[in-house]
């Protein structure tokens, strides 16, 4: 049979699939559905009255938005701590779940693209970011290179599994020539995605709390945490609701990894603490308003203190070898490790470089209803995209879904 034909063979078998399922999947497509209906109303709103029907104003440009995209370009990025163990240093563990990684990447990129467009004040421009559709002002524009690496990252994640599948359907082997060139591209790509999200802040000469050299690895060692914390769910789901064995020395590799990146977090932002308070200067404002709170205006304080808390407890949990390969403390640290990033990231990476505003004023920041929808929404087609994948590529792993009944090889057999 020719490519085409095969192909659409793969695509439809692909429909019916996402098409079929119980009670409690199809409970979840319909919460999902209702999710970004909800936020699609919410963004029509805000499109008719423009920005101003969100708290964003001239003193926080960026708020909530921002703060998701930056959080989720570290999750999108995540995918490399599975990449590396497993194709360069051939840890077969691994090697059988990394795909679930890159599904999760491309879910990620989708859910970033999304919320850059919803955080435009006239989303129908939102074509110039396409390349080479748009003008991107490349190469003085950083956002413009933000933008490169977000798409060629998206298509090569994209390329790598819907390679890795369809040949698993037709029961042959992935062809290494393609697969492994572009699985150690992906590296320098998951690096340069975060790094470059980070040159976009601390560029900003007039921003101290961010200008500085210090951000992009720090971006880096948060993604390696908050990224396999979500992984780390999803694949215990997986082994609960489905036939799939993932061995419990990929789940505990994992999470020993995840150790070293949030020493490595921890490490970082006690150096730049350090430096602020240490030196004293008049850009400690920025820090103390996140961490003390200026006057009055202690707003982000319990935040503060609660990322900082769970990222300890997260560290002390994954440190420990029993405690990663217990379920129970194995699954509080993941929880705990996605709530502290998240914060970190959100309201402790934007509002703080923002405020005080350049006049000295404090604008204290809410995320209004219309924000907290189309942010809902948002993560609801991501978690849609993601649970749609999920249901073709497990039955590929199963061998439940496939060509006249070929095997499956879903990782080298060599």
């Amino acid at each position: 049979m020719s490519f085409i034909h095969l192909f659409s063979r793969f695509t439809w078998g692909s429909v019916r699939l996402v098409t079929r399922g119980n009670r409690l999947y199809w409970t979840w497509i319909v919460f999902l559905l209702a999710l970004i209906v909800w936020g699609l109303f919410a963004f029509a709103e805000q499109v008719r009255g423009g920005l101003v029907v969100t708290a964003m104003r001239d003193q926080v440009s960026w708020a909530f938005y921002i703060g998701n995209f930056t959080f989720l370009v570290g999750v999108a990025a995540a995918a490399v701590i599975l990449v590396i163990p497993a194709y360069v240093y051939d840890w077969k563990p691994i090697r059988h779940i990394v795909v679930y990684g890159e599904l999760l990447a491309v879910s990620a990129i989708v859910m970033c693209l999304l919320f850059v467009l919803v955080d435009i004040g006239r989303p129908d421009r939102f074509w110039h970011l396409l390349p080479p559709v748009g003008y991107l002002n490349f190469p003085d524009s950083i956002l413009a290179w933000d933008v490169l690496v977000l798409n060629i990252y998206f298509l090569v994640n994209f390329l790598v599994v819907t390679h890795i599948l369809y040949r698993a359907f037709t029961g042959r082997a992935y062809e290494k020539r393609l697969v492994i060139p572009l699985v150690l591209f992906s590296i320098p790509m998951a690096v340069g995605i975060h790094t470059v999200t980070a040159f976009l802040y601390n560029g900003l000469a007039a921003r101290p709390y961010w200008n500085a050299s210090i951000l992009a690895p720090q971006f880096l060692a948060s993604a390696f945490c908050s990224g396999p914390a979500i992984l780390l769910f999803l694949l215990q789901l997986l082994r609960h609701f489905t036939r799939f064995e993932i061995p419990d020395e990929a789940i505990w590799k994992i999470a020993e990894l995840m150790a070293y990146a949030m020493f490595l977090n921890l490490f970082l932002h006690g150096a730049e603490a350090f430096k602020e308070y240490y030196s004293g200067t008049e850009h400690l404002l920025y820090t103390r308003y996140w961490y003390q709170g200026l006057g009055e205006h202690r707003t982000l304080v319990p935040f503060a203190w609660t990322a900082v808390i769970l990222n300890l407890v997260s560290f002390a949990l994954f440190i420990v070898p029993a405690a990663r390969r217990n379920p129970v403390t194995l699954n509080l640290g993941c929880l705990a490790t996605y709530a502290g990033v998240y914060i970190e990231k959100g309201m402790g990476l934007i509002i703080p470089g923002l405020t005080p505003d350049s006049l000295g004023e404090i604008y204290q920041y809410y995320p209004t209803m219309i924000e907290l929808r189309v942010a809902a929404g948002i993560f609801a087609t991501g978690f849609l995209l993601f649970t749609l994948m999920l249901k073709v590529a497990v039955p590929i792993s199963l061998g439940e879904f496939r060509l006249n009944g070929a095997p499956v090889p879903l990782s080298d057999p060599h």
